[in-house]
């Protein structure tokens, strides 16, 4: 049976929607302004401004039982590339999934703006669209998934007449403690055993909005990470605990020492074991961890992304499903 394809271009309110399979699949991205970041020291180190929009898969089924939230930039993921491998399985469960970015290149959500600006996005897609605030989840790997933490501890931290309830949290092998991230790339960099480009530009972002280094500034570090193993507090935990959470791992020790000389502290799952540990000792009994093994991820290059696109979607979203049951 051939599948029913529909294109409609708005080209005046910049919207392009397409419809297969009975999803309906609409975008909506502002152009890029004409500007450029600075991200470095060097004379070339600016990233151009990016789209700032939103992606958004409907299912078949107009009862929609929840929305699956991806806080992707719109284009160096490639626009919501984690998010269309969720499109079927979600449908099939009759779950929306979206995608928003806002116009920085490679947001961290350093500032109030960024996550204001997604939060606006946000609801204005719920009223648009009429999305159902109910069975909420977050999703994503890299900074994917530390922007979503950001965001719900911004939320929580403010009082905002439209707020998301939030359901659960699926955080896929990415940094949360970026004390251990800037120790990591400093130490990348006295080695030079890999291409610095992202070290360079990772460390020269957290010390130019975090006001300076781990040593002379730590509770900035604390307090922009959802979870530091050098925080003897980890107040930030409180902000997560009241989820269900699904924390997938792909530690790939012999990979990162063979190629990366990186030993098991410069390892995304070292955070995010101590995360969940720390939600265990906050009174949080819903949560798991699942570990990729080698045979789970035949990928010649082992990275956050080649860990999401591992991931058994449909899996996934049995396990989304069961916690709006509970």
């Amino acid at each position: 049976m051939k599948a029913v394809f529909k294109v409609f271009v708005f080209l005046f309110l910049g919207v392009f929607c397409t419809q297969s399979f009975g999803q309906e699949i609409v975008t909506d991205y502002s152009p890029a302004k004409k500007d450029s970041l600075r991200v470095g020291i060097g004379e070339n180190d600016f990233l151009p401004f990016i789209q700032k929009g939103y992606t958004l898969m409907l299912p078949a089924n107009k009862n929609i039982k929840g929305v699956l939230i991806f806080l992707e930039d719109s284009k160096y993921d490639k626009k919501n590339k984690s998010a269309k491998q969720m499109y079927t399985a979600a449908s099939e469960k009759d779950f929306a999934v979206l995608s928003v970015s806002t116009e920085i290149p490679l947001d961290f959500y350093f500032s109030t703006s960024s996550m204001i600006s997604t939060h606006k996005l946000l609801n204005e897609v719920f009223e648009k669209h009429h999305l159902p605030n109910d069975n909420i989840f977050f999703l994503g790997a890299s900074l994917v998934g530390h922007r979503a933490m950001r965001y719900i501890k911004y939320m929580q931290e403010n009082d905002f007449k439209f707020k998301l309830n939030i359901k659960g949290i699926v955080a896929c092998n990415f940094t949360m403690d970026f004390t251990r991230k800037w120790h990591q790339h400093t130490r990348d960099m006295r080695i030079g055993h890999i291409d610095l480009w992202e070290p360079k530009l990772i460390n020269y972002l957290l010390e130019t909005n975090l006001g300076g280094t781990p040593k002379t500034e730590p509770q900035n570090y604390h307090n922009f990470s959802a979870y530091s193993y050098f925080d003897e507090k980890n107040e930030n935990i409180a902000f997560y605990k009241d989820y269900a959470i699904r924390g997938y791992i792909e530690p790939a020790i012999k990979y990162k020492l063979t190629k990366q000389l990186r030993t098991l502290y410069e390892n995304n799952a070292t955070d995010m074991v101590g995360f969940l540990a720390e939600l265990k000792i906050a009174g949080n009994e819903n949560t798991e961890l699942i570990v990729l093994q080698p045979k789970d991820n035949t990928a010649i290059k082992k990275n956050t992304q080649s860990t999401w696109d591992a991931i058994h979607k449909e899996e996934l979203m049995d396990w989304i499903l069961k916690q709006t049951k509970e």
